[in-house]
């Protein structure tokens, strides 16, 4: 009996630690990460196939829900201000409002935006899907990649796994990572320190100490040097050379995850650069792995990767002053289901965010 009492004991404590544990996405979230990092990752991988690949996105319109809403008056561009070319709405489908149409966001000292965002529905089949994109001009911002209490593992990490409070005035963009280090082969660096080890072929976010960002495979476009301050790896690329890269159907080898992971209708983000340079964050909900790669390649990337998937893994929040010297964050979509400040307290995962030079 006391030896029964202890088995049950155990995974009952550790499993209301989890649970306790701060900036984990919610319980949801937090019971279904417990129950993998106990040994359950193959059974939740075939209920997560089994359910999400059911989970057909509808094939009518979208929500009134899940489309971004225009500013009062519509956007205006700024005079002088270089914007990105606007995105070609869904064929064969009567656009919607502001489809493809970029909103101007957060300005740098000059005036000019620093950031733009817009959605696309890149899913033909399902037109109900939305994507949004937020486009940041690489001059403008400078990149931060922060550790998470859990990931990518350790402890003395800078930054306390939130944004510093130093940097909340000039934040413009805050958004999601990649996957758990347990599940890709891929690799951490921040700040001279290695959590994982970085792998040759695997997609990276690199960030240079000017705070400069780029996207690349590493080993060919993106290696060390001495000026290389944050590495972080997830899976391979998906976008090379403007267009998704071969075998995103299939995801042979598991180069996307588990087996059929790449077939569910779920909450997808992926990140890129375009042909200048400038940064891309692409994300929605009913996404499959190749209709991410569509949304990316419409939005303009030339070398992108998958970041984190499934409900509140996926996060992106856009920030304007205020009143009274007050900063807002706005959602990219307005049914990403975590707070758009979820980053101003310490979280379990590992993000990045972006303020103005």
């Amino acid at each position: 009996m006391v030896a029964l009492i202890l088995l049950m004991l155990f995974p009952a404590t550790s499993y209301t630690q989890a649970l306790a544990a701060p900036g984990g996405g919610g319980w949801q979230v937090q019971s279904v990460e417990w129950v993998r990092d106990h040994g359950g990752a193959p059974l939740v991988n075939t209920i997560e196939n089994w359910w999400y690949s059911r989970q057909a996105p509808s094939t009518g319109s979208p929500t009134p829900g899940s489309i971004p809403q225009l500013p009062a008056g519509g956007a205006k561009q700024l005079p002088g201000a270089t914007a990105p070319t606007g995105l070609a709405p869904l064929a064969g489908s009567p656009p919607l409002p502001g489809e493809g149409r970029w909103v101007p966001g957060r300005t740098d000292p000059s005036g000019a935006p620093a950031i733009y965002t817009t959605f696309v529905r890149p899913d033909p089949s399902h037109p109900s899907v939305v994507a949004g994109v937020s486009w940041i001009r690489t001059g403008d911002t400078t990149a931060h990649l922060v550790a998470g209490l859990q990931q990518p593992g350790g402890s003395g990490w800078a930054d306390g796994a939130r944004v510093p409070a130093a940097d909340v005035p000039s934040l413009v963009a805050t958004f999601n990572s990649g996957w758990k280090f347990r599940d890709i082969d891929g690799g951490f660096y921040l700040d001279g320190r290695t959590a994982s080890p970085l792998r040759n072929g695997e997609a990276s976010v690199v960030i240079d100490d000017q705070g400069r960002v780029t996207v690349g495979q590493w080993g060919r476009d993106v290696t060390m040097g001495p000026h290389v301050r944050a590495v972080r790896q997830n899976l391979g690329l998906v976008i090379d050379q403007g267009k998704p890269v071969p075998g995103l159907a299939d995801n042979g080898n598991g180069r996307w995850g588990s087996s059929h992971n790449q077939l569910q209708f779920t909450w997808r983000s992926g990140l890129g650069t375009d042909a200048q340079g400038n940064l891309l964050y692409v994300a929605g909900n009913g996404l499959t792995l190749r209709t991410l790669a569509d949304a990316m390649v419409q939005a303009g990337i030339q070398r992108g990767m998958e970041l984190d998937i499934h409900s509140r893994m996926v996060d992106f929040a856009s920030w304007q002053p205020g009143p009274a010297g007050s900063l807002t964050p706005t959602k990219l979509l307005p049914d990403i289901p975590v707070p758009a400040d979820r980053y101003l307290s310490p979280d379990q995962r590992d993000f990045f965010y972006l303020t103005l030079r």
